[in-house]
């Protein structure tokens, strides 16, 4: 699958749908296609296979992950919402190891980590579903360079074992002409719209 980028003023790449969780905003104008199916339910009446196809990380991981749970809780959340409890604490190990968080770490809630750590386990609860795309939304932009090449790098071996596709939306137009196969400029695409 490709890697496509959209880079541009942060807010306004931000507005639409690729800050927003995956089905969740109807368009104003066209149709919206997955996988080659249209989608035609948003939000919860978006059929389960859709809804999951999408992983999305966030630029402030801080605001994406719930305060109370531990990052072990946080990886796990989407197994447990689609039913799949079962699954979670081997999948959670696994994920933990490829984004470099201990077993230490998985113990700590939001506050007690680094963005860096918080970002790696929102990443892992990006990845847990297995989806077949996956958006990145400034996902880089708060971190330091070297969690950057390692989340990047997490980001591509996953994309070689699965074969998903990627959105890279952002601003720092050197890493996503480096990590994509296409960039459009943001602007572009909204004067086309």
């Amino acid at each position: 699958m490709k890697r496509s980028a959209c880079s541009g003023r942060a807010a306004a790449a931000s507005r639409r749908s690729p800050g927003s969780p995956p089905c969740s905003i109807a368009p104003t104008t066209g149709t919206v296609t997955l996988d080659g199916r249209t989608v035609t339910g948003w939000r919860h009446r978006a059929p389960r296979e859709q809804r999951t196809a999408i992983g999305v990380v966030f630029q402030q991981p801080r605001l994406s992950a719930d305060p109370r749970l531990r990052l072990r809780d946080l990886i796990a959340e989407p197994l447990r919402a689609t039913g799949r409890r079962d699954e979670a604490a081997t999948a959670v190990g696994e994920l933990a190891r490829a984004v470099g968080l201990g077993d230490d770490l998985l113990t700590r809630r939001p506050h007690e980590v680094s963005d860096g750590q918080l970002q790696r386990a929102c990443l892992a609860r990006a990845l847990v579903l297995r989806p077949r795309w996956l958006v990145c939304d400034e996902m880089t932009a708060m971190l330091d360079a070297s969690t950057t090449a390692a989340l990047v790098a997490v980001v591509e071996q996953y994309r070689r074992e699965h074969g998903a596709g990627l959105l890279a939306v952002g601003h720092d137009r050197v890493l996503l002409e480096r990590w994509c196969d296409r960039t459009v400029r943001w602007e572009d695409v909204a004067a086309a719209a």
